[in-house]
């Protein structure tokens, strides 16, 4: 039995416009992806405590925004019963190892620095995919 492979929701997590539209096509290319994008850590929490919206299969955040950072949000987000096993790929212009090393504390999944390598990203989405995303569309239903 063949099946097509489902939509990934994607939530972006990305105050810059010209970030957000490159995330966008990158994941579009590697499949059907339904992304939506808020521009804070605020907005991203409204998003994901409103029943009406899906839980996103995966979360690209930026660390550096306004209102709430990422950070936070990560920190809110892996404390969460129902959002904690989100992934989450970090995506920030810092380097610091101070940021890196708190990422990961926190449970990040990856963690990559602009300007976006394209392929970092794609390898950090690929093996989130190959380990969360197919795993998931697989189990058997209940």
């Amino acid at each position: 039995m063949i099946t097509t492979p489902r939509a990934y929701d994607v939530l972006l997590v990305e105050d810059d416009a010209a970030d957000a539209m490159l995330i966008q096509d990158t994941l579009a290319e590697r499949g059907t992806r339904n992304l939506t994008q808020v521009e804070d850590g605020v907005a991203a929490l409204e998003y994901l405590r409103d029943p009406a919206n899906p839980k996103p299969d995966l979360i690209v955040l930026d660390l550096n925004m306004p209102r709430m950072n990422g950070r936070e949000l990560l920190s809110i987000l892996k404390d969460d019963p129902d959002l904690r096993a989100v992934p989450v790929v970090i995506l920030t212009t810092s380097s610091a190892p101070d940021d890196v090393t708190d990422a990961y504390q926190k449970h990040a999944n990856a963690y990559v620095t602009k300007p976006v390598n394209l392929e970092d990203f794609e390898a950090a989405v690929q093996s989130i995919d190959a380990f969360y995303l197919d795993t998931v569309t697989k189990l058997p239903k209940a």
